[in-house]
């Protein structure tokens, strides 16, 4: 089965670049009725490749501890082939209007990405518990490291009533925080903390947009599918216990200051009435059209959960995470961006950032027994902790920059970063999870492609 995902995976890749190299002859005259087709269709197909490597001169054991997504030490990896089909909604008129979006990713980035909002063990109670099956066995549990991901699957209508109600209903990407998943909408190869454990990454249930005017968006929705408060939450388990989601979004009339706030609530699982809840805020700021300054902060709750880690064994406790980053970024010409950002993060009850994060997120319960295909789960620490983080890295736009003919190489983006991370423990012994260190430092390159 895993074998054929792949050859299906890499048909439809071939079948994608093949339909834009198609599609960019003007003269082929089937080229130009399938372009027709998908104009009149309004049906976009597309993605990107996006991987890179990160060196790392104290890390011995293959993982940059904590950190995520960008967590493969000292080696290569491939972190994101993207594939997605799009139709877009038309959000003004009068008449009703419909689309959707359906997006299908392999690489590294996957097992972070997948609807594991049920855990293997219950967070309140400890007992094993059976996965969602949504994209959680798709491919290569064998390899430790790739993975399939189907991130994105919904439906979306625009109502027209009043100035227009957008409405979303499925799985997709959480509308809260400023980082994101996908690799072209984030600035840095690495991820802050609070995008790692801080905030979900995707829901299932229903979101509607609606805005009031040309400053004001409201978003409402409920979510489901989740034991972890409507968190990664899928299809087929947890279906009994319904999230609320909520927020809005205030844009200065000259469109260079935005406020965002947003949260979730309810019941953590079917299983248990404790609350998780989080909310978060991003200010974002144009100091001028070529400098852009950042705001965010996070604050979440989860209830009742079973601690066990360094400090607390067994012992059942309210979990609090909150975070404060400020993002910088300038453009130094057309084609290259340099960009800071600077973050400090407490995980109070060392209930959220296990390290290596990886080991933990690939736990399964296999025949009433949890084993981890990425790693040995007894080598998964954890305990009350500030966690500190400086970033500092370029954007060039290589194939602009050095007037390269190719088309399809036109958008690719490099980026050379420089991240250092730093751990204290809170009212323990001290934790070293960077391979027996308080603290790391990480040079890291990575390549971004759209098509």
């Amino acid at each position: 089965m895993q074998c054929n995902l792949l050859k299906y995976a890499i048909r439809l890749l071939f079948a994608i670049a093949s339909t834009v190299v198609f599609t960019m002859q003007p003269s082929n005259l089937y080229a130009n009725s399938f372009r027709n087709v998908l104009n009149s269709s309004r049906l976009e197909f597309g993605g990107w490749v996006h991987g890179g490597a990160t060196f790392n001169p104290s890390q011995s054991n293959g993982f940059n501890g904590p950190v995520i997504f960008a967590d493969q030490a000292n080696r290569f990896q491939l972190n994101q082939l993207n594939l997605f089909m799009l139709r877009s909604v038309r959000t003004i008129g009068n008449t009703f209007d419909w689309g959707g979006r359906f997006d299908f990713m392999f690489g590294t980035d996957a097992i972070f990405t997948q609807a594991f909002g049920t855990p293997t063990f219950d967070v309140n109670s400890g007992e094993l518990l059976k996965r969602s099956n949504w994209d959680l066995d798709l491919c290569c549990s064998s390899s430790k490291t790739y993975g399939i991901a189907l991130p994105q699957a919904y439906l979306e209508t625009f109502v027209p009533i009043g100035n227009g109600f957008n409405v979303k209903l499925g799985h997709f990407y959480t509308p809260t925080g400023f980082e994101t998943v996908p690799a072209p909408d984030n600035f840095f190869y690495t991820r802050a903390y609070t995008l790692n454990v801080g905030e979900p990454f995707t829901h299932t249930g229903m979101l509607a947009n609606y805005n009031f005017n040309s400053n004001w968006t409201v978003l409402a929705g409920t979510l489901t599918g989740s034991a972890n408060g409507g968190w990664d939450g899928g299809w087929d388990k947890q279906l009994g216990n319904w999230s609320g989601i909520a927020g809005f979004t205030w844009n200065s009339n000259n469109k260079a200051t935005s406020l965002h706030f947003s949260g979730t609530y309810g019941e953590t699982s079917t299983r248990s009435s404790e609350i998780w809840a989080f909310y978060n805020i991003v200010f974002q700021h144009r100091i001028t059209p070529k400098t852009l300054f950042v705001l965010h902060h996070v604050y979440g709750y989860a209830g009742g959960v079973l601690l066990n880690n360094l400090k607390y064994t067994n012992v059942i406790k309210d979990a609090e995470w909150m975070s404060a980053i400020a993002h910088l970024y300038y453009d130094l010409t057309e084609n290259v961006s340099v960009g800071f950002r600077g973050e400090w993060y407490r995980d109070d009850a060392g209930f959220r950032n296990p390290s290596p994060f990886r080991i933990a997120a690939a736990a399964n319960n296999v025949n009433g027994t949890a084993i981890s295909y990425a790693g040995n789960l007894s080598s998964v620490t954890a305990t009350p902790a500030d966690y500190y983080a400086a970033t500092i890295g370029l954007n060039w736009r290589i194939a602009r920059s050095l007037r390269l003919k190719w088309d399809w190489l036109k958008k690719l983006n490099l980026r050379p970063n420089i991240r250092y991370d730093r751990v204290d423990a809170l009212d323990a012994p001290a934790y070293r999870p960077f391979a027996g260190n308080k603290d790391q430092i990480l040079f890291s390159l990575d390549f971004m492609l759209p098509f």
